[in-house]
């Protein structure tokens, strides 16, 4: 919120770490264009700051400000704010892999020591009786509700909906009838569609750093032409700086990407696979489902003869990427994997295996 700096290199740490499969949103994601500032660094390269407020970043937000005012507003350019954001996000990555930007514990003082305060796993992880027991709940509210008041309210939701009337007042009755949130919105979802925000991958970015120039050499010379990638969100969470940033590294590697954004359902996801034929899925799923979700991925794609190597990205505990190999998927990267080149190399390994056995 502008109020003051973040305390301590571990900031600095996880925001460079954001930069891959197990990527999330920053406050410094946009660089220069933020109102944190990253300063000189001191002789050892290491010691960063952050200024609030005049100088430099006030000019900068407000001259951005009246830029995006300029375009017509927000909504006129979010395709463009969004490619400057991962644009930027790039060209801080790329940094960060030459050396050019140092963080503490990523690429420069790397040694450390087991911490005393580190017992067991560190990673939250939610008991499966939530989701049952969720599950339940709805069914016997659903069960105890007047159902026929609840479908006159979803009629006169759609119908509002369908007429350009306003959807206030009917969305607050079925609320009161016992509506759920899922089927509100199922409603207004046959009636408008489904909005797929831009993912900004496509925009022009930052040099290719010198692995990632080695990797599309590599992918230039390939037999059967380039690897082709299919990078996939599962899951509901939005964390999206990932994704981006392995798609955009994949193409900057000399590989063709599909990617569809944030949010694809199991169903979406095995259609792209169908249609496009690529020789690698990757899924990135920080929601924590990653076992719910990739090995009935896994096994769903299978069943269908679709036979690519399937590598998944996350925040993933190393007793669930053990769970996860077991199910079929051929590598899992966590925060620790944070070299976009070795990550493209790898992926690179891959293709090149299965196109020679397939």
């Amino acid at each position: 919120n502008g109020s003051a700096a973040p305390k301590g290199a571990g900031w600095l740490g996880a925001d460079a770490c954001q930069a891959h499969w197990a990527g999330g949103e920053s406050l410094a994601a946009n660089g220069p264009r933020t109102c944190w500032a990253v300063k000189e660094a001191t002789p050892r390269g290491t010691a960063m700051r952050g200024s609030v407020g005049g100088g430099c970043g006030q000019a900068a937000a407000w001259a951005e400000l009246q830029d995006v005012l300029d375009r017509g507003g927000a909504f006129r350019c979010i395709g463009e704010l969004k490619s400057r954001l991962v644009r930027s996000h790039t060209d801080r990555l790329r940094r960060i892999e030459s050396g050019d930007i140092k963080v503490v514990g990523v690429n420069c003082f790397t040694q450390t020591e087991p911490s005393p305060l580190a017992v067991g796993e560190l990673i939250v992880t939610v008991d499966p009786t939530v989701q049952r027991d969720a599950i339940e709940d709805i069914a016997k509210w659903r069960a105890a509700r007047n159902q026929t008041a609840v479908d006159a309210a979803i009629s006169a939701l759609r119908d509002a909906a369908r007429s350009g009337a306003n959807i206030m007042e009917p969305s607050i009755a079925l609320a009161k009838a016992g509506g759920t949130t899922g089927e509100w919105a199922s409603v207004l979802r046959a009636e408008f569609g489904e909005f797929r925000a831009p993912t900004g991958v496509g925009a022009g970015a930052a040099l290719a750093s010198v692995g990632l120039s080695a990797v599309a050499a590599r992918s230039k010379a390939m037999a059967g032409g380039p690897p082709r990638i299919l990078v996939a969100k599962p899951g509901l969470d939005g964390h999206s700086n990932g994704a981006e940033q392995i798609a955009v590294a994949a193409r900057d590697a000399g590989m063709e990407v599909i990617y569809q954004g944030i949010r694809s359902t199991p169903e979406e996801i095995i259609s792209s696979a169908r249609d496009e034929d690529p020789d690698l899925i990757g899924l990135s799923i920080l929601s924590g489902s990653h076992l719910q979700l990739v090995p009935d991925l896994v096994s769903r794609l299978r069943s269908m003869g679709i036979d690519a190597p399937i590598v998944v990205g996350g925040i993933i505990p190393d007793a669930d990427a053990k769970t996860l190999i077991e199910h079929g998927v051929a590598r899992v990267y966590t925060p620790k994997d944070f070299d976009l080149s070795k990550i493209m190399d790898d992926i690179a390994d891959l293709v090149l295996a299965y196109r020679q056995t397939s």
